[in-house]
Parts: structure tokens; sequence; C-alpha cells
């Protein structure tokens, strides 16, 4: 599978390394240090490679999107057509409040991240995931919490893309758990925000995972 890294920091690179790893074809672009993207390129081995978000766009199936949302609009200002491509999204436009307190989260956002990049992409098929995660984690040798593996949430509208997005998921080392349709983004999105603010209030940051129980 071809993929696209659109912001490759440390959560972007991080996912894009992997996916290079176990066989994929890997873009890793949209960076303001072109020589840490050349070395990042480099470490992930022979299936990644460098290029412009154009470029990672037009030539993957899969497109990640792992940018600050100030620079969202910039991004997908060089998307072109995305029709038929499965756009997945961690971007969040809330923010942690880290005196602990979760109600009233700050946000000028009147829906989610990802429902805005549906929008501006009718066509594309759209998938919100691993906001729940702290780029360390993704980072180290193994993604395991001891015996237990943490779970990741996804969701979307489209099921073909959705199944996609679990395998890239499980090959990360996590369990993929369907949250729903992309709606569900909303109340991902502002988990996400609570789930960085425990960690770091509690001081487990980033040494914490998040794990569904199922009976």
């Amino acid at each position: 599978m071809k993929i696209g890294i659109i912001g490759a920091g440390n959560m972007g690179g991080g996912l894009g390394k992997i996916w290079a790893q176990v066989g994929h074809e890997v873009i890793f672009s949209y960076s303001r240090d072109d020589h840490k993207l050349h070395q990042l390129a480099a470490s992930a081995g022979e299936n990644a490679k460098v290029g412009t978000p154009t470029a990672a766009f037009s030539q993957s199936d899969v497109v990640m999107l792992a940018v600050w949302m100030p620079f969202l609009e910039e991004a997908l200002r060089f998307a072109g057509s995305l029709d038929g491509k499965i756009v997945m999204t961690c971007v969040s436009g809330l923010q942690p409040d880290f005196t602990g307190k979760t109600i009233g989260i700050a946000t000028d956002l009147k829906t989610s991240v990802a429902e805005i990049i549906q929008k501006s992409a009718p066509t594309a098929k759209v998938v919100e995931a691993f906001n729940i995660t702290f780029a360390e984690v993704i980072a180290a040798d193994s993604r395991n919490f001891g015996s237990d593996r943490p779970s990741i949430f996804y969701c979307g509208d489209d099921a073909a893309a959705k199944k996609v997005v679990a395998g890239l998921i499980e090959e990360c080392g996590y369990e993929a758990i369907d949250a729903g349709d992309l709606i569900v983004a909303r109340s991902l999105e502002t988990l996400a925000t609570a789930w960085v603010q425990f960690a770091v209030a509690s001081k487990l940051f980033p040494n914490l995972g998040l794990k569904a129980l199922q009976r």
C-alpha cells in the first residue's frame, strides 16, 4: 500500500516509519526541517522517501494528516483532488487545560476537525484515528504495556476505508476499536484532549496507554 504522511513530526513520522518497516511504500512530507525529513526517510528504510505534500497526496492510496490545526488549511491546499482517497486524521482543534478543568475545553470549532476535512473534500473517505496515543509510545520498540496492548479508537462513514485503517492500526501494535460514524470524531477529539491533560496532570505522561476492556 502507498501511504502519504502530511506532517512528518513525531506523530506522523513515527507512524510512517512503522508502516515503511512492515512493507508499505511511504512518502514523508510537510516538515519545517528538510534535513530531518530526509534523515527520517533514511532511518525508515528502503520503502520510505521524501516528497512534496502534493506528491504525498497524489501518489498515495492512504494519507495520514498529522499537522497542527493552524496548518491544516495550508496542508489541504496542496491536496488537489482527494477523490477516493482514504484520509486518516489525528488533528484536533481542542486545547488542553493543564490546570485540570475539562468542562468547557477551549475551542473555536463548532464541529470536529475530521468533519471539517470531510466537508472540504466530499469525495474523500475520512477516518479519525491515532489521536489517543502519544508519539513517545509510537517511537518505542513495542507499543505493549507489559502484557497489555493499548487500544486505538477510530471512526468514519466508509466501511471499506475503516477496514483499511483498522489494519494499519493493528500493524502498529495497537488494538483497533471501531467507534462508529465520523460524527463520533467530535467525542474522540474531545477525549483526546482530556487524555493528554490527564496524562500530564497525573505525571504519567508519556508512559500511559488507553485500553478498552471487552467482556
